[in-house]
């Protein structure tokens, strides 16, 4: 099923033990389209702490109730390693999440970037030749980040340019909630939107 990137956000996360917080972001690899990480925020639980949770973790949504399950409990959730705040993710925190947990960093890559999008400019190409203006600090492009890995929340408000001029800006996200692809990016196509220079 296809859902709305914004809409997940603020679902509660479940585990087999009780709520661990809700979605905050979703980190995705801009060269498949594919949620690499969903960012939680576990609010008072561990006050002031985000989590990743890889989407192999994660069950079926509950959309009437807003919430999403995953396949852990809360004494893995709160031993897992620390996500700085503030700081980019990096290859070593990814490989130190993979073994933590025992998660496989294949997973779902035989789906990898297949038919996900058509369009004439690749992902990566595209991210390459826009600058990370204000939101540089959110996503990454610093020094120990994994440069292919984007922040939703800090790619929504990018201008998207065809061959032959500004069409719009990023508005939203299209997400396959079973495969955890990017199926469709929702362009906002009046003139101005965030940051314009039109």
């Amino acid at each position: 099923m296809l859902e709305v990137g914004s809409a997940l956000k603020g679902y509660a996360i479940e585990a087999s033990d009780g709520r661990i917080g809700t979605v905050d972001d979703f980190l995705f690899d801009d060269r498949t389209w594919k949620i690499r990480w969903l960012v939680v925020d576990t609010g008072s639980w561990l006050t002031g702490r985000k989590v990743l949770i890889h989407p192999s973790a994660i069950g079926r949504a509950d959309y009437e109730r807003r919430q999403l399950s995953v396949s852990l409990t809360k004494s893995q959730v709160k031993g897992s390693p620390d996500l700085l705040q503030d700081q980019p993710v990096s290859q070593q925190m990814e490989r130190s999440l993979y073994d933590y947990y025992g998660w496989d960093p294949y997973w779902g890559s035989s789906n990898f970037g297949m038919g996900l999008i058509e369009a004439p400019l690749s992902p990566s190409a595209y991210f390459a030749e826009t600058a990370l203006h204000e939101n540089a600090d959110i996503v990454l492009g610093l020094n120990d980040g994994d440069p292919h890995l984007r922040s939703i929340a800090a790619v929504t408000g990018y201008h998207i340019h065809a061959s032959d001029g500004h069409i719009g800006h990023i508005e939203n996200f299209l997400i396959d909630d079973v495969s955890w692809g990017i199926r469709y990016l929702i362009i906002d196509m009046k003139t101005g939107g965030p940051g314009s220079t039109c």
